[in-house]
């Protein structure tokens, strides 16, 4: 017999299905609503951030082009803290009440951007204060995450969760691209109002949480918090992470920091924490994360194709957003300045494919399961970055906008049902923590895949941008240039194309008069102007980008298997549900694989 939870006002809630709110009928659509508004408002925060760095790191007044590690906390900071604190909160969210630490979170995550609009500081005390707040929005934003998936398919009978986590996944998606557009508006104004937008939202969104949604009726266990567990993986993947951001450091003469002794202990030591964390969990009383949960099939694969998806997709914005303004849209007439705000614009094929495509295949999902869904989903994906790979760098907009249309079509194919598969193969008692393993490996992904589209980026930048360069300019009639011009650092170059910068203009405003005065003023027109600098630097960064998208391509065709491996629909007994029937159960899961 089910127990009565008591909501958050104190008063008992009528028992039902097992984990489930569904005695109010209205309350699914109260869920819904107020966890898309957590999940937009966390998405814009983390968007509206690459396109307004140039104004923010102005107006703490910090050169972002020689404060790269300030650049790379502000933006990796918020995934690692976020990744890392995921899987814990889920478990929390387990033992102490889903809907409790999410409105926690909520709270978490609007103090920390009214902290961020008040920064007090400039410099590098303003862009410390930055990473720290940013921190604080992270610890919010781990508490959403881990809960909102799980509160969803708490209120949602199981033919309607993949339809109720692609709207939610949808305004997620829609939120990153909204965030470019809003950033680009906003930063023209200043720089702090584009961390007050979230405000707002945090503040309403905050207070509807706490008034109206309610602890479902699963029965909590007592359990003791496992020490070790949290350590061990904590642990370790803060400090793997953190080894990923320094490695794309400069270390000494190498362009990277990846023979850095610190990154390799780093990465070593975090590795062999991560590997410790299984073995913990199988030994302790009440382990954070159940092991066993792995024995089903549409958790066990599910989760796999969700990492491999975020580890082919998660650089591609920036990578994206580098080849926009810093190439392509210069050489269509837009000033370094503006590149920001259109790189958004054009990237909208990408969200209108996912808004069409999230919440439909959701639905579809609900009636004939994630399997073949999915699995087309990351094959679609696979082949836009194929698409993306063989364009030139000055290509015609239709090819590029069908290819961004295509995997934001083929990521609304994957995501919601996928998500839906893995949280209806589970107990009610642990969607906590598998909402926040769902999360976490996603988010991962995410840092990880930042890291390894910026290292292949940088190592083929380091190879070829001096020769491209040195060529540029002898072409140009600016060969005494060469020795100064080659000042201009990879990275450099890098985040200057990331941020709308022409550094040209920077390194020849450091240069003597007298070697100025070698340079007929029409070659430094040339080389100050919106075509030079952009064409220089796509003869060096087409050939990694390249790379880049056929290893997406590889790891979204890795997914694609992995989906395909999932087994057929699946819901757990436990959630009042059975199989829809026996041909569309895998056998394993019939003959007790599961864990119920």
């Amino acid at each position: 017999m089910d127990t009565a939870a008591p909501s958050p006002s104190g008063s008992p809630l009528p028992a039902g299905e097992p984990g489930a709110v569904a005695r109010d009928p209205n309350y699914k659509w109260i869920a819904l609503s107020n966890t898309t508004i957590a999940m937009f408002m966390a998405a814009v925060n983390g968007s509206i951030i690459l396109i307004s760095l140039p104004a923010i790191f102005n107006g703490i007044n910090i050169n972002p082009l020689t404060s790269f590690q300030y650049l790379l906390w502000i933006l990796m900071g918020y995934g690692i803290v976020t990744a890392t604190l995921l899987l814990s909160f889920g478990r929390l969210s387990d033992m102490y009440g889903r809907v409790r630490l999410y409105n926690i979170g909520f709270a978490i995550f609007t103090v920390g951007s009214i902290l961020l609009f008040l920064t007090p500081d400039t410099g590098d005390a303003g862009a410390i204060e930055l990473i720290v707040f940013r921190v604080v929005q992270a610890v919010g934003a781990a508490f959403i995450f881990s809960n909102s998936a799980a509160i969803l398919t708490d209120a949602f009978p199981p033919d309607e969760r993949g339809k109720a986590l692609g709207l939610n996944q949808v305004a997620a998606l829609s939120g990153q691209f909204v965030g470019l557009l809003i950033g680009g508006i906003l930063a023209v104004f200043h720089w702090r109002y584009v961390f007050l937008i979230s405000v707002p939202f945090g503040v309403v969104g905050t207070i509807w949480a706490f008034l109206k949604l309610k602890e479902p009726a699963y029965g909590k266990r007592s359990q003791k918090i496992d020490i070790w567990g949290n350590l061990s993986f904590i642990g370790g993947l803060t400090i793997f992470l953190v080894g990923i951001t320094y490695a794309l450091l400069p270390y000494g003469s190498d362009s990277m920091g990846w023979r850095d002794p610190w990154v390799v202990a780093a990465l070593l030591c975090g590795v062999l924490l991560l590997f410790a964390f299984p073995i913990i969990e199988t030994r302790v009383e009440d382990p954070m994360f159940r092991m066993d949960l792995f024995r089903i099939r549409n958790f066990a694969f599910g989760n796999a194709a969700g990492f491999m998806s975020a580890l082919a997709r998660g650089g591609v914005m920036i990578i994206l957003i580098i080849l926009l303004q810093g190439i392509w849209l210069p050489l269509h007439g837009y000033s370094f300045e503006s590149t920001p705000f259109w790189a958004g614009v054009y990237m909208l094929p990408l969200t209108i494919g996912f808004v069409i495509m999230g919440p439909l295949s959701g639905s579809l999902s609900d009636k004939y399961g994630a399997r073949w869904l999915s699995t087309l989903g990351m094959v679609l994906v696979g082949i836009s970055f194929l698409i993306l790979a063989i364009l030139p760098y000055n290509f015609d907009y239709l090819p590029f906008a069908i290819a961004l249309m295509i995997m934001g079509i083929g990521n609304g194919m994957f995501s919601s049902p996928n998500a839906a598969a893995i949280m209806n193969s589970v107990p009610p008692d642990e969607r906590g923590v598998t909402s926040g393993m769902m999360s976490t490996l996603m988010n991962s992904g995410f840092v990880l895949s930042m890291g390894m589209f910026f290292t292949i980026i940088v190592v083929g930048l380091t190879g070829a941008f001096p020769t491209a360069l040195a060529g540029a300019l002898t072409a140009a009639n600016a060969s005494p240039l060469i020795p100064s011009m080659s000042a201009i650092p990879p990275t450099g170059a890098l985040f200057a194309a990331f941020l709308g910068y022409n550094p040209v203009q920077m390194i020849l405003g450091g240069l003597s008069p007298a070697l100025i005065a070698t340079i007929a003023p029409a070659t430094l027109a040339t080389l100050t102007g919106a075509v030079w600098f952009p064409t220089t630097l796509a003869g060096a960064f087409m050939p990694s980008l390249a790379l880049s998208f056929y290893i997406g391509a590889g790891i979204s065709f890795v997914a694609a298997l992995l989906c395909a491996m999932r087994g057929e629909k699946y819901i757990d007994e436990s959630d009042g549900a059975v199989p829809i029937n026996a041909s569309d159960t895998d056998p394993q899961e019939v003959s007790g694989d599961n864990v119920q």
